[in-house]
This record gives C-alpha cells, sequence and structure tokens, in this order.
C-alpha cells in the first residue's frame, strides 16, 4: 500500500509491525488523522471549484511498482494534468515522508493516466496550509528505493529492531513494540542484547 512507504521512512519497525505483523492501535494522533482523512473523503467525490475539477477518494496504482492507494484529493486544473494532495493533521512543516507518500500517489497517476505529474500538495490542517512538493528526480528516486526496501521487508516478513528514540513517545504502536524495553544501554537492541558476540 502506498500508506507503507510514508511508515516505513518514519520507522522500519512501524512498518513491518502494520504490514507483516499485522498490528494496528489507535491513539490520539491517529485518531485526528483518521477524522481530517474522513473530512476530505466526506464530501463529493468529484466536484468542480473555480474551474478546478476536484476527485476525492481516488483509487490509485502502479503496476510497474506493485502499489495500491487512495488519494485524499486529486485535483485537476484547465491544463487537465492532475495535482494530487494529501492531508495531514499535524502543522505546516518539511517532512520527507510525507514526500514520499504523495510522490508514490504521483507514479501511480502517471501510469493510470499517461502524463506527467511535476508536483503536488501536502495540506496540514492545523494550520489550514499546503505545502507544494516538487516531484524531481531525487525525490522519484528515493520514493522507488523505500518501494523496494519496503517489498524486501515484506518478502522476509522482516521485523527490524526497535529505534528507541524521541519518535517513538508519540507512536500509536509503543505498546505494542515496547522500544525502550527492548533497547538497553547506550541504545543496544533487543537482538544485540541476546548476542553473545556483541
Amino acid at each position: 500500500m502506498v500508506s507503507a512507504l510514508e511508515h516505513y521512512s518514519y520507522c522500519p519497525r512501524q512498518c513491518a509491525l502494520i504490514h507483516v505483523e499485522q498490528v494496528y492501535d489507535e491513539n490520539l494522533y491517529t485518531l485526528r488523522g483518521n477524522r481530517a482523512h474522513e473530512r476530505a473523503h466526506a464530501e463529493d467525490e468529484s466536484a468542480l471549484e473555480g474551474g478546478v475539477r476536484i476527485l476525492r477518494g481516488l483509487a490509485l496504482f502502479s503496476e510497474r511498482l506493485g502499489l495500491v492507494g487512495k488519494a485524499d484529493v486529486v485535483e485537476f486544473g484547465p491544463s487537465g494534468v492532475p495535482y494530487p494532495v494529501e492531508y495531514k493533521v499535524g502543522p505546516r512543516k518539511e517532512n520527507r515522508h510525507d514526500d514520499l507518500q504523495l510522490c508514490a500517489q504521483a507514479l501511480c497517476l502517471e501510469e493510470m493516466l499517461g502524463v506527467e505529474v511535476p508536483r503536488g500538495a501536502v495540506f496540514h490542517h492545523s494550520s489550514r496550509q499546503r505545502r507544494e512538493v516538487l516531484f524531481d528526480e531525487e525525490l522519484r528516486r528515493a520514493t522507488e528505493e523505500v518501494v523496494h526496501r519496503v517489498r524486501e521487508l515484506l518478502r522476509t516478513s522482516t521485523v527490524p529492531p526497535p529505534v528507541a528514540d524521541a519518535r517513538c513517545r508519540k507512536c500509536s504502536l509503543y505498546d505494542a513494540c515496547l522500544p525502550f524495553a527492548l533497547s538497553g544501554p547506550g541504545g543496544r537492541t533487543g537482538a544485540d542484547l541476546f548476542d553473545p558476540d556483541s
């Protein structure tokens, strides 16, 4: 799923717990995110606003990359070029995780529609601001690299060790992951602690 790319970019262990182990839990942040996405999809699936055709909840796929997903919003201006918009709850900020997910949506749209998708935007619900994202060659390469890493993680059913850092406290999978319980002194992971040669 396209969403797995953001999960992996944020934390490979989180991605594995969700997509390999099928572990999912809610917390304040995921509930807020779900609510924002529901609002984005609650309006008519198709609308015309100021000469821009807006599609909500558009199903996406890429046979080449083996991806499926759903776009929050895709806008089509007068030129007809798709412009994907991903909704996020938090304040406006630079965030590579969101950019990878949005770029994957663009790659799907390009394959589905046979047109180049040069840019899109992340809409930050709390600040009510958009941050435009350019799908340059570097971001496209990085997105495809993450696709391959996620595919390998799924193929091998690998669950990486926890990172045990500042990201963990806000993660909805904190209780399932046990990042600090599985980390030893100096940030050593559970795997290291059971290795007699470490």
